[in-house]
């Protein structure tokens, strides 16, 4: 039985946590290769083979593949190899520092320095025309506050890296930031970081335990002046597989990431997810009774919103639960799945520090055919909002064989508002509480759920609007209704009796004319 301690927890800004376990997390986050050599510091330095194209690391993955998985050396020199969370925070890079900052490319890379749980090394290279450089570590530029740091320094190489977009003389804005394991996370123009994408999982959420890839190293293209797309690679590695990836970033209003992948199983592996992404829901309308917080909300992640192959549009709300739920729901061929922010209104959260209405929504697009299987859901108890405890993937049907490779593509919106909408109402409000009356023990609940969409405005569209409401186990009581034409919303009340049961899955749907005319709300009860 997975319990608490085995899921990981991410902490404010781009710090990668395990809850519980911080061995098993610095386990998971050092699988990447060994410290680099020395080398001359400052800037990149020529490497062997100089030649490169994405196919060679195609190659370098399927070789790697037929041989055992070693875990790195990720030891470190003092004063790093014992940082706390403020000494790790309080290392900066050194202003105008980062590579081609200044050089009118549009993108500046600040790779970032190991230390706290990020003790692992990346290799870094720059790739120029076909040619491969590895940036080369320099404490020279980094200021490191308080801490004393040798003059002898050696060259310990970079955790990962922080892209920027450069334009026009004006400051700096963040894109994407790749660090820890397999994580990555990227933001639209305007947006503060918080949902997190991840390369690979394997088994998440499994009683077998949970195996964390990491990107060992990363190859990054130099931008040609005026093209507004950076290219990165990655070579993955774990127990179990390795893979390439390429990454094709374009920073905008919407910052759109094409993934490439091709896995190369070690083992027969029967439990994996791409796709996946991970997020944070503490406090929302669906749990308010769990905690005593000033907020009226405090979540990242909203909900997990799916367009499935069958041509449905689904809406799970996410919710801080009491117990570990694992929900999947069955497709084929997918055409989208994502967490989504909905509520961009301050009030909603009412923080002037986090901000939670200014997190991207992530939405990601299969490219071709994915064929069976399910988007899972994973949702955790959650104690605390630097907790990412809300976890989503595609998982086919059909396993990873050993020795064989594997193929996926897709393409990721960090955006305010995904590009695919339903063309139908969409669920705006979720709320649940306990029914007027019920004594304070009771297992009854009562929801409320808005629809919005200018079809419930118009009524010769919508003439007559009804609900199609089920609930697996128990029964519902006490439908009510509330239609505005003005403000073109329909509200649902009702009461869930589940009785003596532990588990209940609700749908409810608007229909008019006997065709649906709104997504499907879906939602989970427990006992």
């Amino acid at each position: 039985m997975l319990i608490r301690r085995d899921v990981l927890k991410f902490a404010v800004g781009s710090l990668a946590v395990h809850t519980g376990n911080v061995l098993t997390a610095q386990t998971a986050l050092a699988q990447a290769n060994g410290a680099p050599a020395g080398g001359a510091p400052g800037g990149p330095v020529p490497a062997a083979p100089a030649s490169f194209n994405h196919a060679s690391v195609v190659e370098e993955a399927r070789a790697l593949a037929k041989k055992s998985f070693k875990a790195p050396s990720n030891d470190l020199p003092e004063p790093f190899n014992a940082l706390n969370y403020e000494s790790y925070v309080g290392i900066v890079r050194k202003p105008k520092t980062s590579l081609w900052m200044g050089d009118n490319l549009g993108f500046a890379i600040e790779p970032l320095h190991r230390g706290f749980l990020f003790s692992a090394p990346v290799d870094i290279n720059i790739v120029d025309g076909g040619n491969v450089s590895r940036l080369v570590y320099s404490p020279a530029d980094y200021d490191f506050g308080a801490l004393k740091v040798p003059q002898d320094m050696r060259d310990i190489g970079f955790s990962g890296m922080r892209i920027l977009q450069t334009s026009n003389g004006n400051a700096p804005t963040d894109v994407a930031l790749f660090q820890g394991a397999s994580f990555f996370r990227a933001v639209a123009r305007g947006q503060a970081f918080g949902d997190m994408a991840r390369g690979l999982t394997i088994r998440t959420a499994d009683p077998r335990g949970e195996e964390f890839p990491v990107f060992r190293t990363l190859w990054i293209e130099r931008p040609s002046l005026g093209n507004d797309a950076l290219i990165v690679h990655a070579l993955l590695d774990s127990e179990s597989a390795t893979g390439a990836y390429q990454f094709t970033i374009r920073p905008g209003d919407a910052t759109i990431i094409d993934t490439e992948l091709v896995l190369f199983p070690r083992v027969t592996i029967d439990h994996f997810g791409v796709g996946a992404m991970t997020g944070m829901s503490l406090l929302g309308p669906m749990d308010r009774r769990k905690l005593d917080d000033l907020r009226p909300g405090v979540y990242e992640t909203e909900g997990l919103q799916i367009a499935n192959g069958g041509g449905e549009w689904l809406w799970r709300p996410a919710s801080n639960r009491d117990t570990l739920e694992v929900s999947a729901f069955v497709d084929e061929n997918p055409r989208g799945f994502g967490f989504l922010q909905r509520n961009r209104d301050f009030t909603r959260f009412q923080d002037d520090e986090q901000h939670w209405e200014l997190r991207p929504s992530l939405w990601i697009e299969p490219i071709g055919d994915w064929g069976a299987g399910s988007v899972v859901l994973v949702e955790i108890p959650n104690e605390s909002e630097i907790n990412k405890n809300i976890i989503a993937y595609w998982r086919p049907n059909a396993p990873l064989a050993a020795g064989t490779e594997a193929q996926f593509a897709y393409r990721q919106f960090w955006c305010w508002n995904p590009p695919s909408k339903p063309p139908l109402a969409v669920v705006t409000q979720s709320r649940s509480g306990r029914p007027p009356g019920a004594p304070a023990n009771t297992r009854k609940r009562r929801y409320l759920v808005e629809f919005s969409g200018d079809n419930l405005g118009d009524a010769q569209r919508t003439p007559d609007i009804s609900q199609k409401l089920t609930c697996s186990v128990g029964s519902i009581n006490n439908i009510r209704n509330y239609l505005s034409r003005d403000h073109k919303t329909y509200r649902v009340t009702f009461d869930l009796d589940p009785g003596n049961d532990t588990l209940c899955e609700l749908r409810l749907e608007l229909q008019s004319q006997g065709k649906p005319i709104s997504e499907a709300w879906l939602y989970r009860w427990t006992q």
